[in-house]
């Protein structure tokens, strides 16, 4: 999968800017506050339609502008060519088109463009709270199973009718309050017993895949384990809503389920978030998106869009260039605000100053071979 041609109008910072990428790696090269992660955060939004830097829309359309556009050229394994074009507006409904057909849905744009991103906000699945490693499982799920998203949407609705009822109980449990949970429950027990599940396999999956880019990365064996094991799973969703069921009338919110699990990271049988180093723990995070990134390519056999987004300033010059070292085969794009090492070998480097690209040299032109 090869993004061929990015096109944006009024999208942070940028005002009208229009780059060609090539089928190798892509340097972008700028000071801070340039417009490099703008520019990167442009694909994978193209991608998810969201913002890997968690903002809200309105952040990305350009100050004092009422819409922003952004339009890339795919090219994917087979051949085909496939346009997708988003349009975000202050008010009003976003707009997504592919081939110029506008998306009923945003989950139908899931798998026409596929990335993997790597940013220093990685340290946080460390670092951070559950909600962030859930996410980044979830993300994986659906990255792999573009169905699953689905699921995922259901059990947001279930629960966000569960705990409205919880609210409006006033902390009494009558038997008209009872009966709706029991409905309400029995769904929830459902949906989130089979999110529980996938969870559970992708991460016995993974385990072994992050280990071995873990090892590459330090460039030496060290035991990871990835873990998850929910309370609930044990005695089951529906045993466990109803034992807790007068904890969520008195908290007004529903207290265990799929939405509070974590995924435990070990490093030499210790808690990474503990007892690691910093060092320790981006390492950590990035052989996690490595990880992911080998499994969609191992799904769908071509690789996603790798983007680095100033990560190799992050990481000592050793791990920067195992990094570089051990990616696989496809189009990559990385931003720096400093130095490139000699093994990121660039066939195309990019400069940005101002939201506008005031460079654009082809160091080994394969745009169209």
């Amino acid at each position: 999968m090869i993004i061929q041609h990015l096109e944006l109008t009024n999208f942070r910072n940028y005002q009208a800017t229009t780059i060609e990428l090539t089928r190798g790696v892509t340097a972008v090269i700028g000071n801070n506050g340039q417009g490099k992660t703008n520019l990167v955060e442009a694909l994978g939004y193209l991608a998810t339609l969201k913002s890997f830097r968690g903002v809200p829309n309105e952040a990305l359309i350009r100050t004092g502008s009422d819409s922003a556009v952004l339009r890339a050229t795919v090219l994917h394994p087979d051949g085909r060519e496939v346009l997708i074009e988003t349009e975000l507006v202050r008010t009003g409904r976003n707009r997504s088109l592919v081939n110029k057909q506008r998306l009923a849905r945003s989950r139908d744009l899931l798998g026409v463009l596929r990335t993997t991103v790597f940013s220093p906000e990685d340290l946080e699945l460390v670092k951070a709270s559950p909600s962030v490693r859930r996410d980044f499982v979830d993300d994986a799920l659906v990255a792999l199973q573009p169905k699953l998203d689905v699921l995922c949407s259901e059990i947001e609705k279930v629960l966000k009718q569960r705990n409205s009822l919880l609210k409006q109980s006033g902390g009494r449990l009558t038997s008209e309050v009872a009966t709706t949970l029991d409905v309400w429950d029995a769904k929830l027990a459902e949906l989130g017993t089979t999110l529980g599940d996938e969870r559970a396999r992708l991460v016995s999956h993974i385990s072994p895949r992050v280990s071995k880019a873990y090892e590459e990365l330090a460039e030496k064996a060290t035991p990871i384990g990835l873990v998850y094991e929910p309370e609930w799973r044990k005695i089951g969703l529906a045993s466990e809503l109803v034992a807790s069921r007068l904890d969520d009338i008195r908290r007004g919110t529903s207290t265990v389920g799929p939405h509070r699990d974590d995924i435990d990271l070990l490093i030499n049988g210790l808690p990474a978030r503990t007892h690691a180093s910093q060092g320790e723990q981006r390492t950590l995070a990035l052989a996690m998106r490595l990880a992911v990134h080998r499994m969609v390519t191992e799904t769908y056999g071509s690789p996603p869009v790798l983007i680095l987004d100033d990560v190799l300033s992050e990481l000592d010059p050793d791990r920067a260039a195992a990094l570089l070292r051990h990616f696989p085969e496809g189009q990559v794009l990385i931003t720096t605000a400093g130095y490139l090492p000699e093994t990121a070998h660039p066939d195309r480097i990019v400069r940005i100053a101002q939201g506008t690209v005031v460079d654009d040299n082809a160091t080994k032109d394969t745009t169209n071979s």
